[in-house]
This record gives C-alpha cells, structure tokens and sequence, in this order.
C-alpha cells in the first residue's frame, strides 16, 4: 500500500510542529497568564479490557475501532482531547498478550512502546475478569518500567460494589498507582474526574497539536481500519485476526466526493469465501456498512470498492507488518 510514508505508530514520521510561541503567549494571555500543559497518555491493559472504548469516549468521538473480539487494535492511535489549558494526548494500545505470530509480536512490542514514550500511564483492567494472571504480569511489569501509573476499573457499573475496593487494593499492593478511578468507558461515568486528574497531571508546555485536531490516524489508515472493524463485527471464529486490511488507492473527485479502494488480505481460501458469502453478499454489506461510517465521520459522500484476496502467511510478512504502522519486533 501506498500511504506515503504514514506510520501512526512513528512518532518522528508523525509528529507535528509545537504550537508557536505566539500561540501560546496568547492562550496564555486569554487564560490570566496561565501556563498551557501537554502530554502523552497511554492507555495500557489486556485485550478486551475497553481501551478503545475508553479513547473514543474520552475524546468525544469515533478514534479508535471497537468490537467484542480481543486484539482489534492492532498499532498506536492518539487521539487529542483538550481539557481547559491542557492538551491530553492519548495513546491507544494494542492488547497486551502472549504473542505467537510475528504480528502478534509487533502489536504487544507496540503497546509496550507506548507506555514507555508516555508521560503517564492508565491500565485500565476489566472489573467484570480481577485480577487475572495476565493483568498481573502487565501490572509487575509497568512498575519495572518506572513509568508514572494511574488505574482504572472499568465496567464498574457491571460489578458487586464489593468486589471493587478489594480489587483496587489488591492492584495498589502491586503497582502504588497516583490514582485509581472506578468508571464505566461505555456509558462515560465517571469519566469527568478522569479528565480532571490527567490534565492536571501532565507537564507544562506548548501543545503539539492544533487544538482542532481528534487524532494522528491518516485518513488512509482510518478509511481500512473502518472496513476492518466491520469485518470483525460481521465474521467470526478464524476470520477476524486472520484479515488485515489496506487502502489501495484514494481519488479525489470534483463534486468533493472520494473514491477509496481497499482490498481485505486474508490467509486461506475459506476465509475469502466466508467474506464474500453466498452471492457476494457478506462482502457487499460489510461494504456499505463501512462506506456509511466513512461518510458519518468525514462528513463527504464517499465510494468504497472492497476486495478480497487471499495472501497466505502475511501476518509474517515484514513488508505487510510495516504497512500496518508496525515496527517489526521479529
């Protein structure tokens, strides 16, 4: 795929100028002489645990892709949230897991990296499974790291009350987090207070985005992810963590409309017939399910041609793992 070099997960491919310093001498001047504070935040934890669920909510709107099935993040989003003088940059991370695949390798080196280039992390554990011996490991983990740690409970809501405060003290014995939050990502409780607590817990400095920005995700990238998550919606068992995506090509037209081409790379044969289904039709309304969420986000028409072509063995592929944004962990 062609992307031009765009590697979300790259923070020197990636990163923008800071603001100038008459931006910020007049956020400054508006704010009573107040000094303005940006940094990176990565959201860290086991699959399934509600990162991106927790990213989108906090951010106010779609940045990340969520489905039910573990590992759908695949490479490190950040999304911009402005709260106040501060800029919060998040950083979502693939799930943190015992990787076999080489791609399984970059996802969990990726989330790892995340944490380490951030300026604090959250682990955000699922209330509902405890203190599981995965979450254990990333815990012990993070506090080898040194890395500034807050944590959060999420699904709180779907949880006896009392098994919470024992959790969260079984969790702080491990790893003394500065803070420990009890939320729901999904319905966006207790989130207001998380919010608070990051902006207030990041460094001074100029904002390294313009404030109007949601994310650093392409619009290449986003136009795949997009189909991608509709792929892990509409198929199961083998399908999903054995499909990738990418956008092929993406044509402006004069009417201020888009053609984006994308083609779905999957390892066998089966797996292309399942997504095409019978008579094109699972292909056909993953399709137009995606094409409807491009139009909702880029507020454009857009034509979406989707493909399907088996490639057995990419998610080995170097070359493939780095078109997914990925460094290659070996």
């Amino acid at each position: 795929m062609n992307n031009s070099g765009d590697r979300p997960d790259d923070r020197r491919a990636e990163q923008p100028e800071a603001a100038s310093t008459e931006d910020l001498n007049r956020a400054g001047a508006a704010a009573g002489g107040q000094a303005t504070r940006c940094g990176l935040v990565a959201i860290v934890g086991a699959p399934n645990a509600g990162k991106s669920t927790l990213v989108n909510a906090l951010t106010g709107t779609k940045v990340s892709i969520v489905s039910p099935k573990p590992q759908t993040t695949r490479f490190r989003i950040r999304a911009v949230v402005m709260q106040g003088l501060a800029q919060i940059i998040l950083v979502d991370t693939p799930g943190i897991f015992a990787p076999r695949r080489r791609l399984d390798r970059a996802m969990v080196a990726a989330a790892w990296g995340g944490a380490q280039d951030a300026d604090l992390a959250v682990l955000i554990v699922d209330a509902r499974a405890g203190l599981t011996d995965e979450v254990r490991q990333i815990t012990e983990k993070l506090k080898k790291g040194g890395r500034r740690a807050m944590l959060l409970l999420n699904k709180a809501d779907l949880v006896d009350p009392t098994r919470l405060l024992p959790l969260s003290r079984d969790l702080n014995e491990i790893l003394p987090f500065a803070e420990t939050f009890m939320v729901s990502a999904l319905k966006g409780r207790g989130l207001d207070k998380v919010l608070a607590v990051l902006a207030n817990s990041l460094p001074e400095g100029p904002w390294l985005f313009p404030e109007d920005d949601l994310s650093d995700l392409p619009q290449r990238m986003l136009a795949a992810e997009i189909v991608r998550e509709q792929v892990l919606r509409q198929t199961h068992e083998e399908v999903p963590h054995h499909a990738t995506v990418e956008t092929e090509s993406w044509t402006e037209r004069k009417d201020g409309s888009a053609r984006i081409d994308v083609t779905i790379y999957v390892t066998r044969a089966t797996q292309k017939a399942i997504l095409i289904g019978d008579g094109g039709s699972k292909i056909k309304n993953i399709g137009q399910t995606a094409r409807r969420e491009l139009e909702a986000l880029l507020e454009r028409r857009i034509h979406l041609f989707v493909n399907v072509k088996e490639r057995a063995g990419w998610d080995e592929e170097r070359g493939r793992i780095r078109a997914l944004g990925l460094d290659d962990a070996g």
